[in-house]
């Protein structure tokens, strides 16, 4: 959504490539980058170098599962996050430019609230769907991941079956702990927008205007207009 055409075209490829290949794939290439460079190192292109870095040491299985998830997932954030600003109306961004508003104020104050309700439902959605995802991590191989343990487990009890459904349970427990939060931040960015209920009469209200409120010579709404 930039302006920048160099920082447009990097995160359109960005998009394009996460988006578009298997996580499955990816998980692979991170498991095996250190086949391709055995090495990695810091300095000068073309000149010296500073620190190198086995590859292996610096890109461990859980770095690997954690940079493979993380890349994919911030490929369809994006797309989530875009959406949303763009669903808030341009009126929103003229109102604050004709006020003076700086681009970065108008985003923090008045266009990201409003464009949080409909990013929250779908990312909450990515995060669980992310969490499940987890369970491919062993392309890496990365080897204290839940289903992994819990074939392994499985196969060395001769009890497959029972250990997955235990697995199926620690997901079903941690994906509506995820739910509850996405339910309770949903509502928070959802005030306003969703039918609230009125304020009951008299609420906010000093005691005299209670009173006034309280004898009956004046409707509740002052804005209905009495026909006689």
């Amino acid at each position: 959504m930039g302006t920048n055409p160099v920082l447009r075209a990097v995160s359109w490829a960005y998009i394009w490539f996460f988006r578009g290949t298997p996580i499955y794939t990816q998980l692979v290439f991170w498991g095996l980058v250190g086949v391709l460079y055995q090495r990695l190192s810091i300095g000068i292109p073309f000149g010296p170098e500073f620190f190198s870095f086995n590859t292996y040491d610096l890109i461990t299985p859980a770095v690997a599962a954690i940079l493979g998830l993380g890349l994919n997932e911030g490929a369809y954030l994006a797309e989530i996050v875009r959406g949303g600003l763009q669903s808030v109306d341009k009126g929103q961004w003229e109102a604050a430019n004709a006020l003076g508003m700086k681009r970065s104020t108008t985003l923090r104050r008045i266009v990201i609230p409003q464009a949080m309700r409909v990013i929250v439902p779908p990312t909450g959605n990515e995060t669980i769907s992310m969490l499940k995802t987890t369970s491919l991590v062993l392309a890496v191989p990365f080897s204290l991941e839940l289903t992994f343990v819990s074939n392994a487990i499985g196969n060395k009890m001769f009890q497959p079956l029972p250990l997955l459904l235990v697995a199926a349970i620690y997901y079903l427990a941690i994906t509506s702990i995820l739910m509850i939060f996405q339910t309770r931040i949903e509502a928070y960015y959802g005030k306003g927008f969703d039918g609230e209920k009125p304020a009951k009469a008299g609420r906010g209200m000093s005691k005299r205007q209670q009173s006034i409120l309280a004898a009956g010579t004046v409707h509740d709404d002052p804005t209905l207009e009495v026909t006689p």
